[in-house]
């Protein structure tokens, strides 16, 4: 059993899906959660949920002053934080060639340097105390092999799978563990915007025959939060029923 009873934990993208269903699982396994999201009504709903182990705070990932503005509320309300899961991010599925410089400015700013300035802006005061913290990034198997009508989306998943290693090397001499959970076509309000086809044929694709749950990608970052992932770090694990076994 996960405990994280006098903890903290930021959690981005909780107003829905895997962001929504880990800040839930976090707060059951006893931690205060700091749930952050641009999605107002989505937010307030998941700290209904919650109840009074849960703060809501809006933030626009694409916006560096938002994060560091977000940082800071995070302090001033519950300290330095113990967890931090990286779980926002956006997709839209279309070809390649009919996206526009747009939709990839977004997909950066959102998927790849979101994560990034939110760790960094975090990480100054960490370090600054000491303080051990457990991260989790959220990518997705789409990073690690590919997906079709998904490539900058991909691109941008495969980024932060790089960036979860790299940061993991530098910041072991801290004793932090950065870890990355790369969950496979899951139940969520983003696979539901894929053409019916495309999610059919997914779904036929998985050994398992079904789509993840978002609580079975949410208990896949519980783990990496605990204290059972101690001695691990820099891993990349998939939640996907089989449909990608690459080591």
């Amino acid at each position: 059993m996960v405990e994280l009873g006098n903890k903290v934990a930021v959690v981005t993208g909780a107003a829905s899906g895997i962001g929504r269903a880990t800040a839930v699982a976090m707060a059951a396994a006893g931690a205060t959660v700091a749930a952050a999201d641009r999605d107002a009504d989505g937010l307030a709903a998941t700290v209904r949920t919650i109840g009074t182990g849960a703060t809501a705070h809006r933030v626009d990932l694409a916006d560096k002053q938002a994060i560091l503005a977000l940082r800071d509320e995070v302090l001033a309300a519950h300290g330095l934080p113990d967890v931090i899961v990286n779980a926002a991010g956006f997709d839209r599925a279309e070809p390649f060639m009919d996206n526009d410089d747009a939709l990839w400015e977004q997909l950066a700013a959102v998927n790849f340097l979101g994560p990034v300035r939110l760790t960094r802006a975090f990480l100054e005061p960490i370090l600054a105390a000491q303080h051990p913290v457990k991260i989790v990034n959220i990518a997705s198997d789409a990073g690690r092999v590919g997906s079709l009508g998904e490539t900058v989306y991909a691109g941008t998943k495969g980024g932060l799978i790089a960036f979860t290693k790299s940061l993991a090397r530098e910041m072991a001499r801290y004793q932090i563990n950065v870890n990355c959970v790369c969950p496979g076509p899951t139940d969520t309000p983003l696979f539901a915007t894929l053409p019916e086809k495309v999610r059919e044929g997914l779904i036929r694709a998985i050994p398992f025959r079904r789509l993840a749950t978002p609580d079975e990608v949410a208990d896949a970052v519980l783990f990496f939060a605990s204290g059972h992932s101690n001695f691990v770090t820099g891993q990349v694990l998939s939640v996907s029923g089989g449909l990608t076994m690459a080591g």
